[in-house]
């Protein structure tokens, strides 16, 4: 055991003392070849270094494409999402007639995908996703890459949907519900198509008629109008939705509330 701990220890030492012959080494072949052996092996801290240093030395040669295109997939491999983001699209426009053009258009997209956090933290990764994806989009119309990138901005619209519903919940919980309409109507206007379009509606619904019942008697009648004009829109739009008995209940004291309203101005 105690001679397996020392060839171990041996070996260690052994590729550390190499790898520094190679950061060291005045050989650029040598430096390219190890670079490309250690980005095969998946080792890219060991990339990295001299990769940076090719870029240097190797810009303007034949070989100078290659390490850039190394390169920002070397970052990537290393998790550093925004920096390999910047890489990719700077190739982009250092080789606008590259072979790679399309593909490292998309990873520098793709990047700004892994970047957008969950729903309830800040939105612009998010909506800087969108961008770019849309942008590769626009760019490459024809590519087998369209179907995954509107995949994503699907994916990153439906966080930015449940960002702006979170809000809208929350006026609707403190109860002011003003803001939690005007919030609930912009977000049907920005995501027509999203899934929980009845749930948008009915709680629409039932913050206009509590709107209405703490209303003064000058806003009170437009309240009433505009809690009727809901619950028929919803019934009309989801008339086997779960909520419709409460729609319901709900429209049968508007009515209640607007026959008092017009008794009381007699």
């Amino acid at each position: 055991m105690k001679n397996f701990f020392y060839i171990v220890l041996t070996f260690f030492l052994f590729s550390c003392n190499g790898y520094q012959k190679i950061i060291k080494s005045n050989d650029i072949e040598l430096k390219y070849v190890m670079a490309k052996k250690y980005y095969e092996e998946n080792e890219y801290f060991k990339a990295l270094p001299i990769l940076d240093e090719l870029h240097t030395l190797m810009k303007g040669t034949n070989k100078a494409e290659e390490i850039d295109y190394l390169l920002a997939y070397t970052h990537y491999g290393l998790g550093s999402n925004m920096l390999a983001s910047y890489k990719f699209k700077l190739f982009t426009l250092t080789y606008p007639y590259s072979k790679y053009n399309e593909e490292l258009s998309y990873m520098s997209a793709y990047c700004y995908f892994l970047e957008s956090p969950k729903y309830s933290l800040d939105k612009t990764n998010t909506q800087k996703a969108i961008q770019e994806l849309q942008a590769f989009i626009d760019k490459f119309p024809n590519s087998e890459r369209v179907a995954e990138c509107n995949l994503l901005i699907d994916d990153l619209s439906l966080k930015l949907h449940k960002k702006v519903f979170s809000i809208a919940k929350l006026y609707y919980d403190i109860e002011d519900y003003n803001a939690a309409i005007t919030a609930l109507n912009n977000l049907v206007a920005d995501y027509p198509t999203i899934d929980n379009q009845s749930e948008i509606q009915f709680l629409i619904l039932d913050s206009n008629y509590k709107l209405a019942s703490n209303s003064i008697n000058s806003k009170k009648m437009e309240r009433i109008n505009n809690t009727i004009a809901s619950y028929l829109f919803f019934t009309k739009s989801f008339p086997e939705d779960t909520r419709i008995k409460d729609a319901k209940i709900i429209y049968e004291k508007s009515i209640k509330q607007l026959e008092k309203f017009n008794n009381d101005r007699l």
